[in-house]
C-alpha cells in the first residue's frame, strides 16, 4: 500500500481540507487503490477585488500599528505555519493548498488610500503595510500594488512600516530611501531560520535566508531603518539559532530586532501538524509538545499579552536568551518613533502655494 504524496515542489502543503463555513467536509482516505504518481507545480491563480475601503484598524494592545493595508489575500509564499491562512476560510477557500494558489489582489488599493487620506475625517498615524499577509510575495512583480501604495504614501508624506520575507523589498530603495530622511518608514525584514533547507520546507517561495540578510545590508546602505523580526519562532527546530540569527542580522546592519513564538490558531494547527508527520516525525511530537507548554496546554492561546511570545517555563527560557542576545550585538536601542507631523492631507493644493 502507498502512501499519499503530501508535499510538491514550491509549495507548503497539499492539504486541501474545506472552508470550516462549508456545509459538507471531505476528507481523503487511502483506500488501498491509491497509486502514486508525479506531481506537477500547481499554478497560482489571482481574482481581482474592488473593496470599498482599503484602510484596516485595530485597537489590540498587542500590535504597534492601529491601521494597516493588505493589497492581497492569501501568500504565495505558502509558509506552513502562516496565522493568515484560517481568513481564507471567509472567501469559501482552504486555509491549506487555496491559501497558496488561489490569490486576491486589490489593484485600486492606492486609489482607495488616497481617497482616505484625503477624507476630513482621517487621523494620520503610521500604516502597516504587510500585517496580515506578505505585500511584496512573488505576485507583486507584475501587481505592483504595494509600490503604488507607496507612492500615495510618500505624497501625503504619510508614516508607514513594512513587514516582509521577500527580498524584492530592494525594487523601491528609490521611494524607501527618501521617506526614511523624514522618519516615515521603517523596514521590518521576517528570518525564520538560517538552514537554507530547512527554509525551503518551511517557507518554499519566500527568499532564502542569506537573500534576506543580503537585503538587509542593501537597505541599510541606502540609510532606511531596519528591525529583523525573529517570526515564528519553532520549538525544537529553529529555536536554537536565536543566538545566531541575531548576529547575523546584527553583522548585516540591523539596528533591532523582536520575536514572536509559534502559535497556531485554527486550521494552522493541524496543517502544520501534519507537515511535522512528513518532514521531521521524529520531532513531531517533541515540537507540539513544546508549543503547547507555552500555550497553556493548548496549540494557541488567543488572549492579549500572551498570544505573541507564550507563557511558562519554556517560553521565558526563549524571552531571557532574546534579552541577552540582542544586548550581546547590540540591538535593544530604543528606535526613534515615525514621524507624523509631515502629514499633508491635500498635497495638491498645498504644492500651489
Amino acid at each position: 500500500m502507498q502512501d499519499f504524496v503530501k508535499t510538491v515542489k514550491g509549495r507548503g502543503t497539499l492539504d486541501n481540507r474545506d472552508s470550516r463555513f462549508s456545509e459538507f467536509e471531505r476528507e481523503q482516505i487511502n483506500d488501498g487503490w491509491f497509486q502514486e504518481k508525479e506531481l506537477v507545480p500547481l499554478p497560482t491563480e489571482v481574482s481581482l477585488e474592488a473593496p470599498r475601503t482599503i484602510i484596516t484598524r485595530n485597537n489590540s494592545p498587542d500590535l504597534p500599528f492601529t491601521q494597516s493595508i493588505n493589497a492581497y489575500r492569501g501568500c504565495e509564499h505558502g509558509c506552513i505555519y502562516c496565522f493568515a491562512r484560517p481568513s481564507h476560510a471567509y472567501l469559501g477557500l482552504s486555509p491549506g493548498l487555496d491559501f497558496e494558489t488561489k490569490l486576491t489582489a486589490k489593484p485600486d488599493a492606492a486609489a482607495l488610500l488616497q481617497k482616505e487620506l484625503m477624507a476630513a475625517s482621517y487621523q494620520c498615524s503610521p500604516i502597516s503595510l504587510g500585517a496580515n499577509t506578505d505585500p511584496y510575495q512573488p505576485i507583486e512583480r507584475q501587481y505592483l500594488i504595494t509600490r503604488q501604495i507607496l507612492e500615495v504614501l510618500e505624497t501625503f508624506r504619510h508614516p508607514c512600516t513594512i513587514v516582509t520575507k521577500s527580498a524584492l523589498v530592494e525594487r523601491d530603495i528609490d521611494i524607501l530611501a527618501r521617506l526614511a530622511a523624514d522618519r516615515l518608514v521603517k523596514v521590518n525584514i521576517s528570518i525564520t531560520t538560517l538552514d537554507k533547507n530547512l527554509a525551503r520546507k518551511l517557507e518554499p517561495r519566500a527568499s532564502s535566508p542569506q537573500r534576506r540578510l543580503q537585503a538587509i545590508s542593501a537597505l541599510r546602505q541606502a540609510g532606511i531603518p531596519v528591525n529583523v523580526l525573529i517570526a515564528p519562532v519553532i520549538p525544537v527546530l529553529t529555536d536554537t539559532e536565536l543566538e545566531q540569527i541575531i548576529e547575523a542580522c546584527a553583522e548585516a546592519g540591523a539596528q533591532s530586532a523582536g520575536f514572536i513564538l509559534l502559535r497556531l490558531p485554527r486550521e494552522v494547527s493541524d496543517l502544520f501538524e501534519n507537515w511535522l508527520h512528513d518532514h521531521y516525525p521524529g520531532k513531531a511530537e517533541h515540537v507540539m509538545n513544546r508549543i503547547r507548554d507555552s500555550r497553556g496546554g493548548k496549540t494557541n492561546d488567543p488572549r492579549f499579552g500572551h498570544r505573541l511570545q507564550g507563557q511558562g517555563f519554556y517560553a521565558d527560557m526563549i524571552n531571557q536568551r532574546f534579552k541577552r542576545a540582542i544586548s550581546k550585538q547590540g540591538l535593544n536601542q530604543r528606535s526613534t518613533p515615525l514621524n507624523s507631523d509631515l502629514f499633508r492631507p491635500h498635497p495638491q493644493q498645498m504644492d500651489l502655494f
